[in-house]
């Protein structure tokens, strides 16, 4: 449930076809991060929003960039100096979150027909080149194939008047911000900057002094960058690797489950839960990098529409999955350090709504834990050893007791993700001829030369006897053996 407003979208400046579409689709009230970054946005100066992700801010930011840009439809559209060239540029770190920046967008923008487009590697360059071609307004995209584009003369940044760069931490992390440098040297100078960051490293900060001018700093939450959301109720249970599957399954039969995200280590291990859990009669589907980018946004698309209630991911796979309705994540294993434990239990309890964190922690990994929850402040430094028969694991979560390790027939009304289309993307680097995994999990197949016939296999030749380096067949050895003993 969303908070109480202090503030309408009106009174803080937005424009009627802004406000208008935003309370088509129920956004009326406006969170912490928009209230204070609007009133400064809005007046083009540069900005600095210190928020973690689900906080609201992709209206903060998309909002001001909206009502800066010129759509189709306004009278004054013909006069621009290139109509149809970008006007508004948002840099994200992966490829979800520019699919969910998007869509946000373009839910903001339904009234004044603002175009969108997304761009990102996996993905054909056709049908982004046709929409580069025909016009757009907006791109929102990864640093790669935006720099990729821009390289080859066909991304157009020279008329760019909002620039914004999303969760700038995590583009830290996965090495991008060279890429994003390039990215902002060919965007004019005299442009409106927003850098939006979870986190503020030195090299984050480097970078706003460097391209942005007198930035203001929003902080919309506390300055303690380790804090836990509050709204999400956090449980860890020191569990035994061979129980884990049996406890998800019961957990998931938790009394007011809705959506429910298992974060998993590794990819292998992502696909052979989501597997075990169809197996058992879950609606569950996984997202990993070994999966087709077809595949990963038909398993989003699938979550997102209620097809299927449970995803497992991986960390990379899952960087900027927002999706509401998330009231369970779990972490099927002890996350690497407190940053990572804060990102994934923070996809649940998001926009003021309330969540559960369940946290499964191998014996091997004690000592890991510990760390985290000592950095985090954590009320859990020994957590108690549970199996998914104990007493307080159906008390704590609201498992219901009499609940077994297969969802009952009679509750599996979920459309499941073969319900969902898998859409064929044109994914770059696969022959035409390579099959995508599909809902069952097999592996694809890839051809060893993409895009070259398959050569004909050599036919082997039989092994050839031989004596002293002479070739010589059955019949001459038995003769040479049978002179050999004559002569003795």
């Amino acid at each position: 449930m969303r908070r109480d407003a202090l503030t309408t979208f009106t009174d803080l400046g937005v424009l009627p076809p802004i406000a208008d579409a935003l309370e088509r689709v129920g956004i009326t009230e406006a969170f912490p991060i928009q209230e204070m970054a609007l009133p400064v946005a809005l007046t083009g100066n540069d900005l600095i929003g210190q928020a973690r992700t689900g906080t609201g801010k992709t209206l903060a930011f998309g909002i001001p960039l909206l009502q800066r840009i010129v759509a189709p439809h306004d009278r004054d559209y013909a006069e621009a100096t290139e109509p149809g060239k970008p006007q508004a540029l948002v840099v994200t770190p992966t490829r979800e979150l520019a699919v969910q920046v998007s869509g946000d967008l373009q839910k903001a923008s339904t009234v004044r027909h603002v175009r969108v487009l997304t761009v990102y590697g996996g993905r054909a360059y056709e049908p982004q080149l046709d929409a580069l071609a025909s016009g757009v307004d907006v791109v929102v995209g990864t640093p790669g194939r935006l720099l990729d584009l821009a390289n080859r003369g066909d991304l157009d940044l020279g008329h760019i008047k909002v620039l914004v760069l999303d969760e700038a931490d995590e583009m830290l992390d996965l090495g991008f911000l060279p890429d994003v440098e390039k990215i902002i040297s060919q965007t004019p100078e005299l442009r409106q900057t927003m850098l939006f960051s979870a986190t503020m490293p030195a090299a984050v900060v480097s970078l706003a002094r460097r391209y942005m001018r007198h930035p203001l700093n929003i902080r919309a939450e506390s300055p303690d960058e380790t804090a836990t959301v509050p709204a999400t109720a956090q449980f860890v249970y020191r569990a035994h690797q061979l129980d884990k599957e049996e406890m998800l399954a019961r957990l998931l039969q938790a009394e007011g489950r809705g959506l429910a995200m298992i974060f998993s280590q590794t990819k292998r291990a992502a696909q052979r839960l989501a597997d075990d859990l169809r197996d058992r009669g879950f609606a569950a589907a996984a997202v990993h990098g070994d999966l087709g980018q077809g595949a990963r946004e038909q398993a989003l698309r699938a979550f997102r529409s209620g097809k299927i209630d449970v995803l497992v991911a991986t960390d990379v796979a899952a960087r900027g999955i927002d999706v509401e309705g998330v009231t369970h994540v779990v972490n099927l294993t002890c996350p690497d350090d407190e940053k990572t434990y804060l990102h994934r239990i923070g996809r649940t309890g998001r926009a003021g709504a309330s969540g559960v964190a369940i946290t499964l922690v191998d014996w091997d990994d004690l000592a890991r834990w510990k760390m985290i929850n000592d950095a985090l402040q954590l009320p859990f430094p020994d957590p108690v050893e549970t199996y998914s028969s104990s007493e307080h694991f159906l008390t704590d979560l609201g498992i219901p007791a009499g609940a077994k390790g297969t969802l009952p027939r009679a509750e599996r009304t979920r459309a499941g993700l073969d319900a969902e289309r898998l859409e064929d993307l044109g994914e770059t680097g696969k022959s035409k001829g390579q099959r995508s995994r599909g809902s069952s999990g097999n592996r694809r197949r890839t051809d060893r030369h993409d895009g070259e016939a398959r050569r004909p296999r050599r036919q082997r030749r039989p092994r050839q006897r031989t004596r002293g380096g002479k070739p010589v067949d059955s019949d001459g050895a038995q003769q040479d053996q049978s002179r050999s003993e004559t002569s003795r």
